[in-house]
């Protein structure tokens, strides 16, 4: 139960004039709580950074609002539409499982209508040692007492007789192996299951309206007949098409390689009783018949007809709305929170930021520049758990994990949904990702990581009085080219790792049609990744082949779900990010940042604007984020992986400790040897270069960039270098 704090979320991150955002608040205490609106100038309150900026902005939705908690509910499973098929008499219940928590001390939910709120229905289940075992109704189980091994393929069944009362429990091993019970039968007796039962469920049972008992692994071609059939017979309708002879006994069969794409879970008996994925759980994952002869499950579908299920999928909260709010015309663009508090009896106060993004109409600019705000990026780190569950981040920080207010707060409520960067609790990877859920990282005075770092950018551009839009990557990914057409320049956040093919696309065309593109940050455009077709607020990834990764996809399990493409790194689809931007992620490391130092190609005459006032001296010898302008994750060029023959490396820096770590897509073999010859490879590049129609690209290669621009009341040579660029880009003048 979420008992501390004031929480909340949007079901829209971006909106223009006219649209309408709807927030979604839980409230802990009784009573009311207090809303209001304001402008997000700079959310970075660390002692050393510029302070929390925000600004009041009238609203309708200002003032008290009746205060309800509203539960959280992770899980996947699916639900049956209809109901009354399956209040049997005489059943079997037969499915394929790949179970990955056998005996986690907990029931696990395969097939059935069980209730345990009403103890009525029956489940075929794993109980809490992981045995196979039946129930009905609030009776004592049936169980074969044989532990299921992990990972591994399992033909599991229950047949039961109403007449008898005879139940027959078994399962059979797809992968036998010597001195193990390959082949389990048991025998029991339970009387017929009481009342009608709750919902028909695949990887969960009821418990009221709730779903509990959620599987962990996966599940594949689930079977339901009206007819207790003998352990012979349930071989015979593996696979499809069904038996002729069994088939009039068969009420449903799911076949979960149709419509990999949705949400929808198709009966292919004839009887349409069809069902949907809640909370979404994987997809095109290998099923029991996986062979190898196909990667791609697009070419052969039949082979990816498993649904992986995990009791922390999380999807969306389904929260009611507590208020909405229309942009009004002539808002102006800009980073936006509903603010939200309640004060406990001893004046303590719970508070949340609930941050969304205003942009302009859609096919029009109210200035020349455009930052392009990283949600995507966003999304994929939502509510991660690196600083606890990565051990060896310490290691290759070189210094101790401390946890923040947000850190601590997820480590103690398991229930707001992951990051791609996480484990599962069966320690599969997260792929995916939603905003229909508070993301506590997504906050002003968070951690100097995305969100919050990007804030940087905003509070230099106010600072300067440079006017700009926001547009978002959701805008990017729906819109294309035309988001950006009505800009001079786009700026990118300091940190747009997560890219869809739709955005990558449009930025390219951007900068090819003569656009000018400020690459602010580093380790840009490296992982592919997916949006869903028909949800809104969700992404894809998979974590294939290589690259920094936090886990692995299974093997034959590299495909997105969503939309078929093959996931993993962009280099691996053939578009490595200096093909864009000069540059591309060389190095991490978060101990300390450096300065850069300008090389030769700096006195070319085509950058002399961006050195005007400027000297030799280093540049960001300082900064908020590791003390300096260059660090936390770094880019490099080289052209063979793309970096354009005519781009200008204006500015390098080289020296950074060994607790910088070489991307390891660069390795043959692992060495120690990652720095040091003439040419290092843990560099970090400032570039620049024309594109085609007068455009140009300007790449600082840091994350750690933006936070040196507010050095000395904003008056430093980053700043200036960068005040420079952005006046030269938003000049029409062509390059």
């Amino acid at each position: 139960m979420i008992n501390e704090r004031i929480l909340g979320y949007t079901d829209r991150l971006s909106a223009a004039p006219g649209d309408s955002i709807a927030f979604k608040v839980s409230a802990p205490l009784p009573g009311k709580y207090d809303a209001r609106l304001v402008r997000l100038i700079c959310g970075d309150d660390s002692p050393e950074g510029p302070g929390l900026k925000v600004e009041d902005v009238a609203s309708e939705f200002a003032g008290s609002h009746k205060a309800r908690q509203q539960p959280m509910q992770p899980g996947s499973f699916v639900w049956v539409t209809a109901r009354h098929p399956f209040e049997l008499a005489n059943f079997t219940l037969q499915v394929m499982i790949w179970p990955t928590l056998p005996g986690n001390g907990k029931a696990q939910g395969i097939l059935g209508n069980f209730d345990a709120a009403t103890g009525s229905g029956y489940a075929l289940y794993l109980d809490e040692d992981g045995c196979l075992a039946f129930r009905a109704g609030g009776n004592a189980p049936v169980s074969t007492g044989v532990k299921l091994l992990a990972r591994h393929w399992y033909e599991v069944h229950a047949s039961f007789d109403s007449g008898t009362g005879r139940v027959i429990l078994g399962h059979k091993a797809m992968l036998p192996y010597h001195g193990q019970a390959n082949t389990v039968s048991h025998t029991g007796a339970v009387p017929a299951p009481s009342g009608e039962g709750g919902r028909f469920l695949i990887a969960a049972w009821n418990d009221g309206k709730a779903a509990a008992a959620h599987f962990n692994g996966k599940i594949d071609s689930p079977r339901v007949s009206a007819r207790a059939l003998q352990p012979e017979q349930v071989a015979r309708l593996r696979g499809l098409p069904l038996d002729v002879e069994l088939a009039p006994y068969v009420v449903a069969a799911w076949d979960f390689s149709r419509g990999i794409g949705t949400v929808k879970v198709t009966d292919v008996s004839g009887n349409r009783h069809h069902g949907r994925t809640i909370n979404l759980p994987t997809r095109a994952m290998t099923g029991w018949n996986w062979d190898g002869s196909e990667f791609n499950w697009q070419k052969k579908p039949a082979h990816y007809g498993a649904i992986h299920f995990h009791d922390d999928d999380l999807y969306d909260c389904g929260w009611r709305t507590d208020f909405t709010f229309t942009v009004p015309d002539g808002m102006k663009s800009g980073i936006y929170c509903a603010h939200v508090s309640q004060k406990s009896a001893d004046g303590s106060l719970t508070e949340d930021y609930i941050p969304f993004f205003v942009r302009p109409r859609r096919g029009t600019a109210t200035a020349p520049l455009a930052l392009l705000i990283p949600t995507a990026s966003y999304l994929a780190y939502a509510n991660h758990q690196m600083p606890s569950s990565w051990w060896f981040e310490e290691l290759s920080s070189c210094k101790f994990t401390t946890l923040n207010e947000y850190d601590r707060y997820l480590e103690e409520h398991e229930c707001f949904g992951l990051s791609v960067y996480d484990d599962h609790t069966d320690g599969s990877g997260v792929c995916h990702s939603s905003f229909l859920r508070p993301i506590l990282n997504m906050r002003p005075k968070t951690d100097l990581w995305q969100f919050n770092a990007d804030t940087h950018l905003t509070d230099w551009l106010e600072k300067k009085g440079i006017p700009y839009d926001v547009i978002t990557d959701d805008d990017l990914h729906a819109e294309g080219i035309e988001c950006l057409r009505p800009y001079r320049c786009v700026m990118t956040g300091t940190h747009p790792e997560y890219y869809s093919k739709q955005m990558l696309d449009a930025l390219q065309s951007y900068t090819n049609g003569g656009g000018r593109l400020m690459y602010m940050g580093a380790n840009g455009f490296y992982w592919r990744i997916a949006y869903h077709p028909g949800l809104p607020g969700v992404i894809e990834h998979r974590r294939s082949e290589d690259g920094m990764r936090a886990w692995f996809s299974e093997v034959g399990e590299y495909h997105m779900s969503f939309t078929g493409e093959l996931s993993g790194l962009w280099a691996r689809n053939g578009r490595p990010p200096n093909m864009l931007v000069g540059n591309a992620f060389a190095a991490q490391g978060f101990i300390n940042a450096v300065p850069y130092h300008r090389t030769p190609d700096s006195r070319d005459p085509r950058v002399a604007f961006m050195f005007e006032g400027l000297g030799d001296e280093p540049i960001g010898d300082f900064g908020i984020v590791g003390g300096g302008a260059a660090g936390w994750e770094i880019d490099r060029a080289d052209t063979r992986l793309g970096t354009p023959p005519h781009a200008l490396m204006v500015a390098t820096a080289t020296d950074f400790p060994d607790s910088y770590h070489w991307v390891n897509e660069e390795m043959n073999h692992t060495h120690s040897a990652v720095n040091g010859d003439t040419c290092p490879r843990v560099r970090c590049d400032m570039m620049f270069f024309e594109t085609l129609n007068g455009g140009a690209v300007f790449s600082t290669g840091s994350i750690s960039y933006a936070g040196s621009l507010s050095h000395n009341n904003y008056d430093n040579n980053v700043s200036r270098l960068t005040e420079n660029v952005i006046r030269r880009f938003i000049d029409p003048a062509a390059f």
